[in-house]
């Protein structure tokens, strides 16, 4: 080979290890959510969600219902998303999780170690948020009142958890599972939720990030208009009303 054409050649490849260095760096150091979250919402989109297409996943899935329905918390209320129904399919359920793991900063993300949530209703969401993030996602359960890790499912200590809800209305399972969780050695260190039934007043006592927060009145029990009265109570959740 004549010298030209072996300098030519030597450049060429320091050119493409060059390229190739770059390239490697710019995936290692882009944002998570080019990484993880291309392609989370419908139709291929990367952009975040709004309020409205998270409701019309809801509306495609018949899980946004009318009428008087008694929630988790006791209270009654004329609305109720039902999370069962849109997570019974796959793809929709991992779109949303997707997106959900979108809305948690990358200063926290980073530190989670495990996903767990409260049987029966966080079971889906906090799987396809395990999926989402990578993590290892389990739940807890209440067979005698009170949430606890069962089926094999431990924490080592100071194992950094997210807690994962369908709904959060008053927060009350929410803190059960979180101390819980606590008992076996976890650290919870944030919870996310499809939903925010409170409009965003419940207190959980660490970083909350809902995927969609809806102001829909709630009543007591003894204090439901007449109106709402009128119509037949359901109970179209996991568990019996308080």
């Amino acid at each position: 080979m004549k010298p030209e054409t072996q300098d030519c050649a030597a450049g060429v490849g320091r050119s493409i290890g060059a390229a190739f260095r770059s390239l490697k760096h710019l995936i290692q150091d882009a944002p998570r959510e080019v990484l993880k979250g291309a392609g989370a919402g419908p139709n291929g989109r990367s952009e975040m969600m709004s309020d409205d297409d998270i409701l019309d996943e809801f509306r495609a899935a018949d899980a946004l219902l009318e009428g008087h329905f008694i929630l988790s918390s006791g209270l009654r209320s004329s609305r109720y998303l039902q999370c069962a129904r849109v997570l019974m399919d796959p793809a929709r359920a991992e779109r949303l999780a997707r997106e959900l793991a979108l809305r948690i900063p990358n200063i926290v993300r980073d530190q989670i170690e495990a996903v767990v949530s409260p049987a029966m209703g966080g079971v889906i969401i906090g799987h396809e948020m395990g999926r989402a993030l990578g993590r290892p996602a389990m739940f807890v359960e209440r067979p005698h009142g009170v949430f606890e890790l069962r089926r094999g499912f431990s924490l080592q200590p100071g194992t950094k958890v997210l807690m994962v809800e369908d709904v959060v209305t008053t927060g009350l399972s929410s803190r059960e599972a979180i101390e819980a969780v606590r008992a076996a050695g976890g650290d919870v260190i944030a919870e996310a939720a499809l939903v925010d039934r409170s409009a965003g007043s419940v207190d959980l006592g660490l970083p909350f990030f809902p995927l969609i927060r809806i102001d829909v009145p709630t009543y007591a029990a003894d204090a439901v208009p007449p109106d709402l009265a009128a119509i037949p109570a359901v109970k179209p959740g996991s568990r019996a009303a308080a």
